[in-house]
């Protein structure tokens, strides 16, 4: 298996032979008091389990299928919400950014910027969050070969920053489908970068609802083991404690009442997976 450098975000170590990372949180940032409750209790699955935990959520979610969809309380409203999560949770904190004017404030509040998928091309908007210091997260498009990562790798490190991960959530298959490639994840992680797997984004049927995108997340306990035993360095999973109710991507979330057996299975997976490699 490559050699993957790691990546210190705050407290946590993605890569370079750590322990499996658990990215999670609500799709978007439903209100103050959500995002703390639901960030303090998988905060507690994982630590149960001693699993490496980054809050994930977003402040704007700019790419929602129809102009009356929810899609957040905005940067300033949503960095003041992380902030607080990352105080009061005591965890480092991801969210995506969509230009580049919001990369600098944006670095100030949150550890890790992500680069949303239909964005992973856009080269000021990987240069902008590369300037700013932080981790970059760049999540490959559903149109890219996982070979392309290499050329969004060069634009964020020509700004000398090398804390990048990259991180697979399903390829286009026909419409309103995705497929999960299992080679991706060692033919990006030889790019000597830390990768992880977006389960429950690859498991959404993009535009398949009645304006929403739909999703299958009756599959989240195929597929993230598949991943894992594949090689990868965290498991980025979206999680609310009654998923029919969450405002985005409700259809593909995990339910927090199963994030604690799907972990035990995923701990045992890695530790496998690292005793053969």
């Amino acid at each position: 298996m490559a050699r993957v450098h790691p990546v210190t975000i705050g407290p946590v170590t993605l890569g370079g032979g750590h322990p499996l990372v658990l990215i999670g949180g609500p799709c978007v940032i439903e209100s103050e008091a959500h995002a703390i409750e639901l960030g303090s209790a998988i905060a507690a699955v994982a630590r149960r389990r001693g699993v490496p935990y980054v809050f994930k959520a977003s402040f704007d979610k700019a790419n929602r299928t129809s102009v009356h969809s929810y899609r957040g309380p905005g940067l300033g409203a949503g960095l003041k919400v992380l902030a607080e999560v990352k105080a009061r949770v005591g965890v480092p904190v991801l969210t995506d950014i969509h230009e580049p004017g919001q990369a600098a404030p944006a670095a100030e509040v949150a550890d890790v910027l992500q680069i949303p998928a239909f964005l992973c091309r856009q080269t000021d908007l990987l240069l902008a969050a590369a300037a700013t210091g932080r981790a970059v997260n760049v999540k490959k498009g559903q149109f890219l070969a996982p070979q392309d990562m290499r050329h969004a790798i060069a634009k964020i490190t020509s700004t000398g920053n090398q804390r990048v991960i990259l991180t697979e959530r399903g390829a286009s298959y026909g419409y309103h489908n995705l497929v999960v490639d299992m080679r991706a994840f060692p033919i990006m992680r030889s790019f000597g970068y830390p990768v992880v797997f977006d389960v429950t984004h690859s498991l959404q049927l993009p535009g398949a609802g009645e304006g929403v995108t739909a999703g299958q997340a009756e599959y989240i306990g195929t597929l993230a083991p598949a991943g894992v035993a594949a090689g990868v360095d965290g498991v980025f999973l979206e999680i609310h404690e009654d998923p029919s109710k969450a405002k985005s991507d409700a259809q593909n979330a995990l339910a927090l009442d199963r994030l604690d057996g799907l972990l035990q299975l995923l701990i045992r997976i890695d530790a496998a997976r690292r005793g053969v490699s």
